[in-house]
């Protein structure tokens, strides 16, 4: 489970003035932002942060000289001088010689990979760094330097060994959503493009024959996947089981596409999946962790074509526990490719051409085991969090027309227990055989955290249980007693901010999410290595053939940590790329009045979420208005010294918006007061001149 990396919002002030006593050469708001990892709204609150720490004369004397020009561009001194091109045909331009008063460089790390955007401004150019975690500043430049980028585009740029700096590629408008991921790819140097051996041994790749593999090719097995899928590794089967030991259970096949039949160990394939570690999926494209030639074709479980497939054979009881499993590798065939919603349909009697002749034989069987492997999920007590998916709808042009929640049915929770349920097998065999693997781990939460949890459910008073060690069912109470209540996602969100972060890793501590032992991830080898790692070790372990492989612990060790890096990188990658496009689609809402939830209160203002989207943006407190109002930091609200009005954590508001930053993903809101029209008390006048003007004292007569 994901954990954030940046501070807590209660804690944005302590931890500024907290890095600024330790770090006194921090001098610009980037390397701060960059520091604690800031982003979207915290950058915002951040300005207002350092405003306040300069009028209570913050010790670090560096906040009086040098901190409060990030509201400028740059100081003049710096301005004034422009970068000059080595020559007109090179995107590339030298550093000046003498040294610059600031400590912040364009580029602090030489051959580090940084996007800007480029401006054209009264004859001169300039480069704005874009990304939260650029330490940089912006800089004036020679547009001789730079005589064919466009105005307003983004671009990426590398500082190289003879301290040159060097435009490398021009990624698209700013106001393009189609650069979005062009610039996640190339901010955190994710492996885009696959070399031409790797291509050409995907190209290459044909489908095996039948050989000592089991043929699963009468067995009805069928996909179940969402609509926009285009890969589909995984294929499920289940009917009742005949053995009258087994009363009202279930045999179950969950079959996976073969990946380490086409992936030998250190060829260019592989090299090239090591690198990445896992798909990245941004919302409008996928970087794939192997090319399409597999991806998309001889590893995906396409209707009525041959594919090879590892599956697990699972004997499993009435109650959901798993009595015996066998991994075979084979060959299959798959019936159909269905979606979650006409599976749902299915479960509802809402049957279609495809579902109802598949009804009775499989997909009710399908259906009978989740039921049964849900009595053992329920009763073991996992941490269940509601972490709302939603999909970022396009036009054709590809700008964002708005934003709906994802579906959640049991069609998803069904895959999902089968998937579970291969992942133990897979865990378990591998255990048994004593053959070293990566496992999927997710550790206890840590103390500190979950003392942070308890102080903002006791300031929302709500129930908490009295424990030491807190387990996946203490969390999953908290989580069922604010159900239907204003704190519902909040607490979600707060109760997921506190669990450790899940990783790979050859030592087994279990995952205390699932309340599970043993786990590993074995049922999506086409995007995810750790996948293919323990794939290689079933078929080594069981001796099913090539494409096994004995791994060293060592080597795990180092597997492990690189693609849990590359996790969390992509994971990171696909939240910058959602942010800049919700905030290019609020950018065309400046003015509208939303509907949100305060998550987060600071001591400069309050962090929204919008109840739609999900986007989030800050109110600073000059922004609250009417009244002074006075921060509680225990209690996690504002409240007005007059009024007496409340702003608390997990408050609904009503808010408009103001600004939407699209180069620093930022979005800025202010509180929502419906004003009722103003009564005037309509004077009679009369029409009458000579009247009137003795009422206001002076005569109308011709005669005066």
């Amino acid at each position: 489970m994901p954990a954030s990396n940046s501070p807590p919002v209660d804690d944005l002030e302590v931890e500024i003035a907290d890095l600024l006593n330790k770090n006194p050469n921090l001098l610009a708001k980037d390397q701060i932002s960059a520091a604690l990892a800031l982003e979207g709204g915290k950058r915002v609150a951040m300005k207002y942060i350092l405003r306040k720490l300069k009028r209570s004369r913050h010790p670090n004397k560096i906040i009086h000289k040098e901190i409060m020009p990030f509201l400028r561009l740059a100081n003049k001194k710096q301005r004034s001088t422009p970068f000059r091109g080595l020559s007109s045909e090179s995107p590339s331009f030298s550093k000046p010689s003498r040294p610059r008063r600031s400590s912040s460089a364009l580029v602090q790390k030489p051959g580090a990979t940084r996007i800007g955007l480029f401006l054209i401004r009264q004859g001169h150019g300039i480069l704005i760094p874009c990304h939260r975690k650029d330490t940089s500043s912006s800089v004036r430049i020679d547009l001789e330097a730079f005589p064919n980028i466009p105005h307003n585009h983004v671009v990426s740029f590398r500082l190289k060994p003879d301290n040159q700096i060097h435009v490398e590629k021009i990624l698209g408008p700013i106001d393009d959503p189609k650069t979005y991921s062009l610039m996640a790819i190339h901010s955190h140097n994710l492996p885009h493009a696959f070399t031409d051996e790797a291509l050409n041994l995907a190209k290459k790749a044909n489908i095996p024959v039948l050989g000592h593999r089991t043929d699963f090719r009468d067995v009805p097995l069928v996909t179940i996947d969402g609509e926009d899928a285009r890969d589909f590794d995984d294929a499920v089967w289940a009917t009742p089981d005949s053995d009258p030991r087994n009363p009202d259970g279930w045999r179950a096949i969950v079959a996976i596409a073969d990946v380490a039949y086409y992936v030998q160990g250190a060829d260019a394939l592989d090299r090239a999946a090591y690198e990445r570690g896992n798909s990245v999926y941004f919302a409008d494209c996928v970087v794939p962790m192997l090319p399409e030639a597999l991806s998309n074709e001889l590893c995906s479980l396409k209707p009525d074509n041959d594919r090879a497939c590892l599956a697990v054979e699972m004997i499993i009881s009435s109650d959901g526990n798993i009595k015996s499993h066998h991994f075979k590798r084979g060959l299959m065939r798959s019936k159909a490719r269905l979606t979650y919603n006409q599976m749902q349909g299915a479960i509802k009697g809402d049957f279609d051409d495809v579902t109802k002749p598949l009804w009775a034989d499989v997909l009710q069987p399908l259906y009978g085991v989740y039921q049964s492997l849900l009595k053992a999920r329920q009763k073991r007590g996992t941490l269940d969090l509601n972490v709302p998916e939603r999909k970022i709808i396009f036009d054709d042009q590809g700008h964002v027309i708005g934003v709906k929640p994802r579906d959640r049915h049991e069609s998803h929770q069904l895959i999902e227990e089968l998937m579970i349920a291969a992942n133990v097998c897979a865990a378990k065999t591998l255990l048994a055989k004593q053959t070293p693997t990566l496992f999927r781990v997710h550790d206890q939460p840590e103390t500190t955290r979950v003392e942070n949890l308890k102080t903002v459910l006791k300031s929302l008073k709500i129930q908490i249980p009295k424990v030491k060690a807190p387990t996946p069912p203490h969390f999953q109470s908290i989580l069922v007693s604010v159900q239907g209540t204003p704190y519902q996602q909040l607490i979600n969100d707060l109760v997921l901010r506190s669990q450790a972060q899940a990783c790979y890793s050859p030592q087994n501590i279990g995952h205390f999410g699932l309340s599970l032992a043993h786990y590993c991830h074995f049922t999506s080898p086409i995007r995810r290595y750790a996948d293919l790692i323990v794939h290689r070790g079933l078929i080594a372990a069981l001796s099913l053939g090539e494409g096994g492989h004995d791994y060293l612990l060592e080597t795990l060790e180092g597997i492990g940590t690189h693609i849990s890096t590359t996790e969390r990188t992509a994971a990171v990658a696909e939240r910058e790329v959602n942010d800049r496009l919700m905030t290019a689609f609020l950018e065309t809402h400046i003015g509208g009045v939303f509907e949100g939830s305060v998550v987060g209160v600071t001591g400069v203002g309050i962090f929204i979420s919008l109840n739609d989207t999900g986007a989030q943006g800050f109110i600073p407190k000059s922004r609250l208005g009417g009244d002074f109002y006075i921060y509680d930091a225990d209690q996690h609200q504002y409240r007005g010294q007059r009024t007496k009005k409340v702003y608390q954590l997990g408050q609904a508001v009503t808010i408009r918006l103001e600004a939407a930053d699209l180069v620093t993903c930022s979005t800025t809101f202010s509180l929502y007061v419906e004003r009722s029209p103003r009564k005037v008390e309509k004077r009679k006048v009369e029409k009458d001149p000579k009247k009137l003007g003795e009422e206001k004292g002076y005569s109308t007569s011709l005669a005066s």
